[in-house]
Protein backbone atom coordinates (compact mmCIF):
# COMPACT_ATOMS: atom_id res chain seq x y z
CA UNK A 1 0.00 0.00 0.00
CA UNK A 2 1.30 3.44 -1.12
CA UNK A 3 -0.65 6.47 -1.10
CA UNK A 4 0.56 10.11 -1.73
CA UNK A 5 -1.23 13.41 -0.85
CA UNK A 6 -0.71 16.87 -1.72
CA UNK A 7 -2.08 19.49 0.79
CA UNK A 8 -2.52 23.07 -0.79
CA UNK A 9 -4.06 25.92 0.77
CA UNK A 10 -3.44 29.69 1.48
CA UNK A 11 -1.12 30.59 4.74
CA UNK A 12 -3.36 30.26 7.89
CA UNK A 13 -6.00 27.95 6.63
CA UNK A 14 -4.60 24.91 8.35
CA UNK A 15 -2.73 22.58 5.69
CA UNK A 16 -0.05 21.74 8.16
CA UNK A 17 -2.76 20.64 10.57
CA UNK A 18 -3.77 18.40 8.21
CA UNK A 19 -0.68 16.88 7.53
CA UNK A 20 -0.30 16.75 11.35
CA UNK A 21 -3.68 14.44 11.92
CA UNK A 22 -2.49 12.34 9.22
CA UNK A 23 0.97 11.91 10.36
CA UNK A 24 -0.16 11.04 13.53
CA UNK A 25 -2.70 8.80 12.52
CA UNK A 26 -0.50 6.87 9.91
CA UNK A 27 2.24 6.45 12.79
CA UNK A 28 -0.67 4.94 14.94
CA UNK A 29 -1.09 2.00 12.47
CA UNK A 30 2.61 1.73 12.19
CA UNK A 31 3.07 2.75 8.64
CA UNK A 32 5.82 4.89 7.09
CA UNK A 33 5.44 8.33 6.50
CA UNK A 34 7.37 11.38 4.93
CA UNK A 35 6.05 14.80 4.42
CA UNK A 36 7.68 17.76 2.55
CA UNK A 37 6.36 21.37 3.24
CA UNK A 38 6.60 24.91 1.14
CA UNK A 39 5.39 27.71 3.06
CA UNK A 40 4.82 31.06 1.20
CA UNK A 41 4.18 34.87 3.06
CA UNK A 42 1.23 33.60 5.73
CA UNK A 43 0.47 36.94 6.47
CA UNK A 44 0.21 38.05 2.85
CA UNK A 45 -2.03 34.82 2.01
CA UNK A 46 0.94 33.17 0.09
CA UNK A 47 0.70 29.76 -1.00
CA UNK A 48 1.02 26.81 1.46
CA UNK A 49 1.50 23.32 0.09
CA UNK A 50 2.57 19.79 1.49
CA UNK A 51 3.36 16.44 0.24
CA UNK A 52 2.26 13.72 2.73
CA UNK A 53 3.62 9.93 1.65
CA UNK A 54 1.62 7.11 3.53
CA UNK A 55 3.20 3.66 2.91
CA UNK A 56 3.27 0.41 4.50
CA UNK A 57 7.30 -0.11 3.06
CA UNK A 58 9.58 2.16 3.57
CA UNK A 59 10.01 5.35 1.71
CA UNK A 60 12.89 6.99 0.47
CA UNK A 61 11.06 10.77 -1.07
CA UNK A 62 9.55 13.20 0.99
CA UNK A 63 8.78 14.72 -2.88
CA UNK A 64 5.68 12.73 -5.31
CA UNK A 65 6.83 13.18 -8.72
CA UNK A 66 4.34 14.44 -11.43
CA UNK A 67 1.41 12.09 -11.70
CA UNK A 68 1.44 9.93 -8.69
CA UNK A 69 -1.11 11.94 -6.11
CA UNK A 70 -3.59 9.96 -5.30
CA UNK A 71 -5.45 12.41 -3.72
CA UNK A 72 -4.93 16.41 -3.72
CA UNK A 73 -6.81 18.20 -0.92
CA UNK A 74 -7.54 22.04 -1.05
CA UNK A 75 -8.47 24.67 1.30
CA UNK A 76 -9.01 26.74 -1.53
CA UNK A 77 -10.45 26.10 -5.24
CA UNK A 78 -7.43 27.68 -7.36
CA UNK A 79 -4.80 26.42 -5.23
CA UNK A 80 -6.27 23.03 -6.04
CA UNK A 81 -5.59 23.96 -9.51
CA UNK A 82 -1.78 24.61 -9.42
CA UNK A 83 -1.16 20.80 -8.51
CA UNK A 84 -3.62 19.07 -10.81
CA UNK A 85 -0.55 18.30 -13.13
CA UNK A 86 0.39 15.69 -9.84
CA UNK A 87 -2.56 13.99 -9.99
CA UNK A 88 -2.66 10.49 -10.99
CA UNK A 89 -4.89 9.51 -13.94
CA UNK A 90 -7.76 7.86 -11.36
CA UNK A 91 -6.69 10.33 -8.61
CA UNK A 92 -9.41 12.22 -6.32
CA UNK A 93 -9.44 16.04 -5.93
CA UNK A 94 -11.32 17.43 -2.76
CA UNK A 95 -11.67 21.33 -2.59
CA UNK A 96 -13.44 24.17 -0.27
CA UNK A 97 -15.77 26.06 -2.93
CA UNK A 98 -14.67 28.77 -0.65
CA UNK A 99 -12.34 31.53 -2.64
CA UNK A 100 -9.29 33.00 -0.79
CA UNK A 101 -9.30 36.20 -3.44
CA UNK A 102 -5.06 37.48 -2.70
CA UNK A 103 -5.00 39.08 -6.27
CA UNK A 104 -6.16 41.45 -8.44
CA UNK A 105 -6.44 38.87 -11.71
CA UNK A 106 -8.37 35.89 -9.74
CA UNK A 107 -10.07 34.15 -12.02
CA UNK A 108 -14.04 34.00 -12.09
CA UNK A 109 -15.26 30.86 -9.23
CA UNK A 110 -17.61 29.16 -12.16
CA UNK A 111 -14.36 29.06 -13.98
CA UNK A 112 -12.41 27.24 -11.59
CA UNK A 113 -15.39 25.05 -10.78
CA UNK A 114 -15.30 24.15 -14.56
CA UNK A 115 -11.74 23.12 -14.85
CA UNK A 116 -11.76 21.30 -11.67
CA UNK A 117 -15.28 19.42 -13.17
CA UNK A 118 -13.14 18.14 -15.85
CA UNK A 119 -11.38 15.73 -13.71
CA UNK A 120 -13.77 12.40 -12.76
CA UNK A 121 -12.62 11.83 -9.46
CA UNK A 122 -13.75 15.66 -7.63
CA UNK A 123 -15.71 16.54 -4.54
CA UNK A 124 -16.11 20.78 -3.82
CA UNK A 125 -17.37 21.25 -0.29
CA UNK A 126 -18.85 24.14 1.03
CA UNK A 127 -16.50 23.79 4.14
CA UNK A 128 -15.90 27.10 5.18
CA UNK A 129 -19.89 27.54 5.70
CA UNK A 130 -20.30 23.94 7.61
CA UNK A 131 -17.91 25.20 9.71
CA UNK A 132 -19.64 28.27 10.35
CA UNK A 133 -22.79 26.61 11.14
CA UNK A 134 -20.79 24.29 13.23
CA UNK A 135 -19.48 27.22 15.16
CA UNK A 136 -15.99 28.17 14.52
CA UNK A 137 -14.72 28.82 10.05
CA UNK A 138 -11.35 27.55 11.09
CA UNK A 139 -11.91 24.38 11.12
CA UNK A 140 -13.01 24.44 7.57
CA UNK A 141 -9.46 22.32 6.78
CA UNK A 142 -10.97 19.55 9.52
CA UNK A 143 -14.16 19.41 7.47
CA UNK A 144 -12.27 18.55 4.20
CA UNK A 145 -10.37 15.93 5.92
CA UNK A 146 -13.65 14.30 6.96
CA UNK A 147 -14.67 14.70 3.02
CA UNK A 148 -11.43 13.00 2.11
CA UNK A 149 -11.37 10.25 4.63
CA UNK A 150 -13.28 7.84 2.47
CA UNK A 151 -10.58 7.77 0.00
CA UNK A 152 -7.36 7.92 2.68
CA UNK A 153 -5.81 4.79 3.77
CA UNK A 154 -6.50 5.14 7.15
CA UNK A 155 -9.08 4.38 9.51
CA UNK A 156 -11.59 6.69 10.48
CA UNK A 157 -10.38 5.62 14.27
CA UNK A 158 -6.90 6.36 13.86
CA UNK A 159 -8.17 9.99 12.03
CA UNK A 160 -10.35 10.81 15.33
CA UNK A 161 -7.87 9.56 17.62
CA UNK A 162 -5.09 11.75 15.87
CA UNK A 163 -7.88 15.10 16.11
CA UNK A 164 -7.85 14.17 19.82
CA UNK A 165 -4.42 14.15 20.37
CA UNK A 166 -3.56 16.83 18.43
CA UNK A 167 -6.09 19.31 20.20
CA UNK A 168 -5.63 18.23 23.63
CA UNK A 169 -3.93 21.20 24.70
CA UNK A 170 -7.18 22.84 23.78
CA UNK A 171 -10.02 22.86 25.31
CA UNK A 172 -13.06 20.15 25.36
CA UNK A 173 -15.23 22.07 23.02
CA UNK A 174 -12.09 22.67 20.36
CA UNK A 175 -11.84 18.90 20.38
CA UNK A 176 -15.26 18.78 19.89
CA UNK A 177 -15.68 21.20 17.37
CA UNK A 178 -12.71 19.73 15.16
CA UNK A 179 -14.50 15.83 15.89
CA UNK A 180 -17.65 17.40 14.49
CA UNK A 181 -16.45 19.36 11.80
CA UNK A 182 -14.57 15.94 10.93
CA UNK A 183 -17.99 14.32 11.11
CA UNK A 184 -20.13 16.49 9.16
CA UNK A 185 -17.45 16.46 5.82
CA UNK A 186 -17.47 12.80 5.58
CA UNK A 187 -21.57 13.18 5.68
CA UNK A 188 -21.17 15.39 2.98
CA UNK A 189 -18.76 12.84 0.77
CA UNK A 190 -20.27 9.97 1.67
CA UNK A 191 -21.81 7.97 -1.45
CA UNK A 192 -18.74 9.69 -3.54
CA UNK A 193 -16.16 8.75 -2.54
CA UNK A 194 -16.77 5.31 -1.21
CA UNK A 195 -16.31 4.23 -4.73
CA UNK A 196 -12.37 4.56 -3.77
CA UNK A 197 -12.72 2.19 -1.14
CA UNK A 198 -14.65 -0.01 -3.15
CA UNK A 199 -11.65 -0.54 -5.58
Amino acid sequence: MKTNIILSGVGGQGILTIAAVLDTAALSEDLFIKQSEVHGMSQRGGAVQSHVRISDKEIFSDLIPEGQADLILSVEPMELLRYTPFLKKDGWLVTDSESFVNTSNYPEKGDLFHQIKQHPNHVIVDATEIAKKIGNSKIANIVLLGAASGIIPLSEKSLLEAIKKLFQHKSERIIKLNLEAFNEGKKVAEGITDVANSN
